[in-house]
């Protein structure tokens, strides 16, 4: 996903308003505004010709498409991004104080619930229709965001779309994704591996603030409590890989690639869910909410975020709801790390070619290309010690290079050369990100000795 123009929004359910017009006395109601549907009508009287006969014409109340804030969970000191898409409305008031565009960002020092209310003064009596998000402040120091990291336990991150883990890892520290990595061999074939990827190519953020093609930059995921009701869902392509559900996916859980104003859309559409009471991280692909709360999905697994057997139920040579068979979430940037200064874990990104293996900690191949030149699934590469991560450089990419040093990236799907995946966040700095980020090239990097390549 490019990044020159961005892109993402997290959904959050809406309650939604409509007063009826007055004057003709169109009858009032309310309507979800995922449907589109217009509100109450009213009537205006027009007197025409000398006759003075007179004529009705209608107004129709305005329609709020989407409305919703990005993230819905802020530590406090922290700002969010209210988005929405609005028509037919000559007018509009976000908790009292009028507004124009379709963004506003917010920096609330309490938990707040901000009303939309469009107007269409093309009534006789003002037609209004409103909706509410609530943006979830929580107190600094509530969780350990900085220092040592809380390993295998999510209990103690904030519920809701993009919250704060509060210092929360998962997986033991001894995992895979965690260990230091800034001292391991390399691998005899880095520098062909490396050349195969590009050597003059940049980095690239597929992550970041605002929109892109009208949906939010990188992949979003939502922390939902142990009572979450978990419902049935279908698999479509890769059931004899997946593991069985019920999974606890909210019926409006945010899907990657959802667009703002709620068209149809494309892509990936990976929606990730974790339990933090139970500790367990939900992953599926192609998903489809479905009537009656179930989803329709391409695949799903599901990972046990205390163990170091991360997939009870999967077996060697499965995919997930990535194509190395690795969970996708602990591979993302997330701002609330990248702000902190320490990002204590690996990250995830995309290669445009890779070959017919795999190595661990992934299961599984995406290629029919043998050649040994090209990176399997899983490979991990590391910025070289002698980079010299720029002092100028924002904290946010200080954080994820140094990241890079310490824990590597693991080659995790097919996609853009040297694309980084995050999570979407109304704080990212996007000019920052692309430029400072696109200037370390993939001569900085080398690979990892691979030991126990599995060549199917």
């Amino acid at each position: 996903m490019p990044l020159n123009s961005f892109k993402k929004l997290s959904s959050l359910t809406l309650i939604l308003t409509v007063a009826a017009c007055g004057g003709g006395g169109g009858g009032g109601g309310s309507a979800p505004v995922n449907t589109g549907t217009s509100g109450s009508t009213g009537s205006t009287t027009a007197t025409t010709g000398t006759g003075g006969s007179t004529g009705t014409t209608t107004a129709t109340a305005p329609v709020i498409n989407s409305f919703s804030a990005n993230p819905a969970s802020i530590t406090i000191g922290s700002g969010s991004q209210l988005s929405w898409t609005i028509s037919g409305a000559t007018g509009m008031t976000l908790n009292g104080n009028a507004v124009t565009g379709s963004s506003l960002a917010v920096n609330p020092a309490t938990t707040t619930t901000y009303t939309l209310i469009a107007s269409n003064s093309a009534c006789s009596a003002t037609c209004t229709t409103s909706a509410s998000v609530t943006v979830t402040v929580n107190s600094a120091g509530a969780g350990n965001t900085t220092g040592n990291p809380i390993y295998g336990d999510l209990r103690k991150a904030d519920l809701g779309a993009g919250a704060n883990l509060n210092g929360s890892l998962p997986f033991p520290a001894n995992n895979a994704w965690n260990t230091d990595i800034s001292k391991a061999a390399l691998d005899p074939a880095s520098d062909a591996l490396i050349n195969s990827i590009g050597l003059n190519t940049g980095l690239h953020p597929d992550f970041g603030a605002s929109l892109y093609d009208g949906a939010p930059i990188g992949i979003p995921y939502v922390v939902v409590a142990g009572s979450q009701p978990k419902v049935s869902v279908q698999f479509t392509d890769y059931g004899d890989e997946s593991d069985l559900g019920p999974y606890p996916i909210p019926a409006n859980a945010p899907i990657e690639g959802q667009k703002a104003n709620g068209s149809n859309f494309d892509g990936d559409r990976h929606v990730l869910v974790i339990d933090r009471d139970a500790n367990r991280l939900y992953e599926v692909g192609n998903a489809y909410p479905q009537a009656g709360g179930s989803w329709k999905v391409s695949g799903g697994a599901i990972f046990d975020l205390t163990s170091n057997t991360v997939r009870p139920g999967g077996k060697p040579g499965w995919t997930s709801a990535d194509a190395a068979g690795l969970p996708i979430f602990p591979g993302l940037v997330r701002y609330e790390e990248a702000a902190s200064g320490a990002i204590q874990h690996a990250l995830r990104f995309t290669v445009s070619r890779t070959r017919r293996a795999y190595v661990a900690p992934a299961t599984h191949y995406a290629s029919s290309n043998t050649s040994n030149t090209l990176p399997p699934m899983g490979m991990r590469v590391r910025l070289k010690a002698s980079y010299q991560i720029p002092a100028n450089f924002s904290n946010e990419t200080r954080a994820i290079l140094q990241a890079m040093k310490t824990y590597g990236m693991l080659v995790a799907d097919n996609g853009s050369n040297w694309y980084i995946s995050g999570a979407p966040d109304a704080r990212w700095n996007n000019d920052k990100l692309v430029s400072e980020l696109g200037s370390v090239k993939g001569s900085s990097f080398e690979v990892i000795r691979m030991d126990g390549l599995v060549t199917p």
